[in-house]
């Protein structure tokens, strides 16, 4: 066969390539905090890779994460600003899992379905917790799974539920971790940060009435404490109690931020 017979290499081919090196690249991370109090033990169990942990998926400047709650047909998916440590737990590092080449609007797409898969209400300690869903949304985002390490105390849990962690079953005394629930209708960011600001805002403020209203109109504390120095209501100290799918008593760490109203 002759040289000008032969069959020319397609364009197309080429034109493909480029086309997919001009997508939108996306880096998918991970951000993991330890929610055993820090020590020695803590310290072992995380060299080994077998402390209980808390994971979060970071895309952008904002992190996801999943935590129970008891208002049915709410989602328990969430977010947060990358490398908040929920309350109780330490950060300890970031992974940087993949990559993902898809537009903003279908990264928000599979953001969305993932929150539908994973209500509050259907939360789970050993079987459907936060690293369920990292890993989950992992897969979704660059077609891997997330580090099966993450959940390696829950599976431990799972196969002998008689070592599971004290702390899987009474929670640290800390309040709920602070962010914005994920809605249908996917909120932009300076609209969900203004609401953050102003429901901060309105804690503090109830916080205020409610030091005058124990304190007194002439300072002291009703229960006889030093002028000046009113008791706190217990209100503020005692976190609320959330059960999960098998009636277990969840972290703080790993419950999802509830709205609150603003007035």
């Amino acid at each position: 066969m002759s040289s000008s017979s032969r069959p020319k290499p397609s364009r197309k081919s080429s034109g493909n390539h480029r086309s997919t090196l001009s997508l939108q690249r996306t880096e998918i991370k991970i951000n993991v905090y330890d929610l055993l109090p820090p020590g020695k033990v803590s310290t072992v169990l995380w060299a080994i890779g077998s402390s209980l942990l808390h994971s979060g998926v970071v895309i952008g400047d904002r992190e996801y994460a999943y935590g129970g709650h008891d208002q049915r047909g709410v989602s328990g998916v969430y977010w947060t600003k990358p490398k908040q440590e929920p309350p109780g737990g330490t950060f300890r590092q970031t992974t940087l899992h993949g990559f993902s080449f898809r537009p903003d609007e279908e990264l928000n797409n599979i953001i969305h379905e993932a929150s539908q898969q994973f209500m509050g209400t259907s939360y789970n300690l050993l079987t459907k917790n936060c690293n369920h869903f990292t890993s989950y949304l992992c897969e979704k985002l660059t077609g891997r799974p997330g580090p099966g390490w993450l959940n390696r105390a829950a599976s431990i849990g799972v196969a002998l539920p008689c070592v599971v962690p004290r702390e899987w079953i009474a929670p640290p005394d800390h309040d709920t971790a602070d962010g914005e629930l994920l809605d249908e209708d996917f909120e932009d960011e300076r609209s969900s940060m203004l609401r953050h600001d102003q429901r901060r805002r309105q804690r503090a403020s109830e916080d205020e009435t409610e030091a005058e209203r124990v304190s007194g109109p002439g300072g002291g504390s009703e229960q006889g404490g030093a002028r000046g120095h009113p008791r706190r209501s217990s209100r503020n100290h005692i976190p609320r109690v959330v059960k999960d799918t098998n009636s277990r008593d969840i972290p703080a760490a790993e419950r999802a931020p509830m709205p609150r109203r603003i007035t």
